[in-house]
């Protein structure tokens, strides 16, 4: 199952405006992306042109970190979205980076997940569309323009205490220099972890008379994102994305939608369902996407799709196949991936 977001992406005017400080056209983009001219007025894009259309900008930098670096601290903050202007004009660093997890829901297609333990905090970047994923050149320039939001906001040089990419970024000297710390190439994630102190810093752009604009109007947004689907739709898409590690119940989903567990239970009981059962399926649906993949271990699998002991997972999923799940692998490995 797709995420319940449009197909459609907004590109923000100070992304072409970004560009041309850079030496760079929209139509340079558009003619490098083999796509057609009147893309550059249009006020959405398809996922796939948008991935084109950054691919397409790496592509004429030459040069992947310089290509994150320029764009990233480039950006006029008067050209900042209502999204972004939001969290530019926060309290603090830790406001800010909230809001922005927040309101990146109304810019698919990627989703951030932070989270603050011990003197740390990370912020994890994720795909809506896991079958899809975007160029490493758009995962840097966002894990870059977060750090950038903090520098910007406190006035400060705060740097990172270390960064994670999935693949090669080019040379890394140049990012270590960026970010103030240590990067790994090759990671099972895109994060940026954060020194959890810098998040109580007060931002020097704080205005609060903006706020009281902007989010009720942001806010009026995500609502109505989320209620354009079934209510069925949207908790199976929470839960996909928060399923690994387990402890996830139905008041941390009635929370991220603003609602009471009892308000949940009772709009899932109209479209004849229940937050167990929708559990246990998408649990199901994952084991067997993720058993398919010969890299995983049974235990990693269990972890994947909640269970924090592998005995458990064992015994849900013997119920669900009537066979344990190193015989369902044996299988099944080799044939299509199941969808």
């Amino acid at each position: 199952m797709k995420s319940p977001t449009s197909d459609y992406i907004k590109i923000a005017p100070g992304f072409w405006t970004g560009l041309i400080q850079l030496g760079i056209t929209a139509h340079d983009v558009a003619r490098k992306a083999q796509l057609p001219f009147s893309i550059v007025s249009k006020p959405t894009v398809t996922t796939t042109q948008y991935f084109s259309i950054w691919e397409a900008y790496s592509d004429l930098i030459g040069d992947t970190p310089e290509a994150i670096i320029k764009l990233a601290t480039v950006f006029d903050t008067a050209t900042y979205p209502p999204t972004v202007l939001a969290t530019y004009h926060s309290r603090d660093y830790r406001d800010a980076l909230n809001r922005m997890v927040r309101y990146k829901k109304l810019c698919p297609p990627e989703s951030l997940r932070i989270t603050e333990e011990n003197d740390i905090c990370k912020i994890e970047l994720e795909w809506l569309d896991k079958e899809h994923t975007g160029p490493q050149i758009l995962i840097g320039i966002t894990l870059a323009f977060l750090l950038e939001l903090g520098r910007r906001g406190t006035g400060q040089p705060l740097t990172a205490q270390f960064v994670e990419f999935s693949h090669v970024m080019g040379d890394m000297r140049t990012l270590e220099k960026y970010f103030g710390c240590r990067i790994r190439t090759g990671a099972k994630c895109n994060r940026l972890t954060l020194h959890r102190s810098d998040l109580d810093r007060s931002f020097t752009t704080y205005n609060e008379e903006l706020l009281e604009i902007l989010t009720p109007a942001l806010d009026q947004s995500l609502h109505e994102q989320q209620y354009s689907h079934s209510i069925t739709e949207v908790v199976t898409w929470i839960i996909k994305r928060n399923l690994a590690g387990g402890n996830f119940d139905i008041q941390a989903v009635a929370k991220q939608l603003s609602m009471s567990d009892r308000t949940l239970q009772r709009r899932l009981a109209a479209q004849d369902t229940s937050f167990k059962h929708l559990l246990a399926q998408v649990k199901h649906e994952q084991a067997r996407v993720y058993l398919q993949d010969p890299t995983l271990d049974i235990k990693d699998v269990a972890f994947l799709v909640g269970y924090e002991d592998q005995n458990s997972f064992y015994r849900a999923f013997h119920l669900w196949e009537g066979i344990t799940p190193l015989t369902w692998r044996n299988e099944h490995v080799g044939k299509n991936p199941i969808r």
